[in-house]
């Protein structure tokens, strides 16, 4: 039986009329090895407008990185991947390699995990910055400079002139994560993409820097797609979610809905698992086992081996459907959860 995908959740008032920025429709990626072709991501679809940020949500294995690096089109020349990739209206998942990577800074910014390793070590912040605002703008050298000092100072970097002369490896972690900032912005691009920017910041620089982008979407009317593991940052922070687990989409809702009213087992042992900030006495529920490894996905539903509820029917793969506040890939959604 073929499944169809039920349509996409409603959008927030604030971005319900604004345009569709980045679609990505029934998505699927794959590696092509000796065996044949090994499936990595499968039937993903979500849209972002403009001023929508809308999360990638799910444990590490889970795809969702490898999702943002085919929107980007950064993945391997053994790589095949089918569906669609709109951005701005106009296709883009069929270019050519050359074509696509036009894309990249000018069109799409890509905010990496770790910029200790993103940002290159030897060359200054000055020569990564300007050579980016060069390459995409046309700039001379003096006003890739003077754009790339303005850009630091846009994202809270106090003496940007003295930091340009710098290194990576001269700035503090929340330092780093702003020059990616300022280099994601930098040529104007209509869709950001922030893997995971949080990642290995203390509390208090986290809050900065989300703080940041948020201030940067509202200021630049930027689409974003944030992807994280963190489903408490995802309430606060976007507007829409999409929950991966073994590159599947699992549950797709407003950010309100599945972090509040959780309908898929898998996003509910994603918030069991988080620590709670009252008194302390609600005991962590972890969920048992590990994601499966790629090529050994169950036939059925791909969570049914960690899920206490599954039964005979989960053997059999489960379409994503609509189920009270979102849509949910599940024979046995929750029912009404708070």
């Amino acid at each position: 039986m073929t499944a169809h995908l039920a349509p996409l959740p409603a959008e927030t008032t604030r971005t319900a009329l604004a345009p569709i920025v980045l679609e990505v429709e029934n998505l699927g990626l794959g590696f092509r090895n000796a065996d044949g072709l090994l499936p990595i991501i499968t039937d993903v679809s979500f849209t972002i407008r403009q001023g929508e940020a809308v999360a990638l949500v799910g444990e590490s294995g889970c795809g969702k990185s490898i999702t943002a690096s085919a929107v980007m089109g950064l993945v391997p020349d053994h790589a095949e991947i089918t569906g669609l990739i709109r951005l701005n209206g106009k296709e883009v998942s069929g270019l050519p390699p050359r074509e696509r990577r036009k894309l990249c800074g000018r069109h799409m910014g890509f905010i990496f995990q770790e910029p200790m390793t993103a940002l290159h070590p030897t060359l200054t912040i000055g020569r990564q910055m300007t050579d980016t605002l060069r390459h995409n703008l046309g700039l001379g050298r003096a006003a890739a400079m003077d754009r790339a000092a303005e850009l630091l100072d846009r994202v809270g970097i106090p003496r940007a002139r003295d930091i340009l002369k710098g290194y990576v490896h001269e700035l503090s972690g929340g330092m780093r994560q702003r020059v990616m900032i300022a280099l994601a912005i930098s040529c104007g691009p209509s869709l950001i993409i922030a893997d995971e920017p949080t990642t290995a910041l203390d509390v208090t620089i986290q809050a900065q820097v989300l703080d940041l982008l948020d201030e940067m979407r509202s200021e630049l009317d930027l689409a974003m797609l944030f992807i994280t593991h963190d489903l408490e940052v995802v309430g606060d922070f976007c507007d829409r979610a999409v929950v991966m687990y073994a590159g599947d989409v699992v549950e797709r809702g407003a950010s309100a809905d599945v972090v509040h009213h959780p309908a898929h087992p898998y996003a509910r042992g994603l918030l069991d698992a988080v620590p709670s900030h009252d008194d302390g006495r609600r005991r962590l529920s972890p969920i048992g086992g590990t994601v499966p490894p790629v090529g050994q996905w169950p036939d059925g539903c791909r969570f049914a081996p960690r899920c206490a509820r599954a039964d005979e029917q989960c053997l059999t793969r489960p379409a994503l459907a609509s189920h009270e506040r979102s849509d949910v890939r599940c024979w046995h959604p929750l029912e009404g959860a708070a």
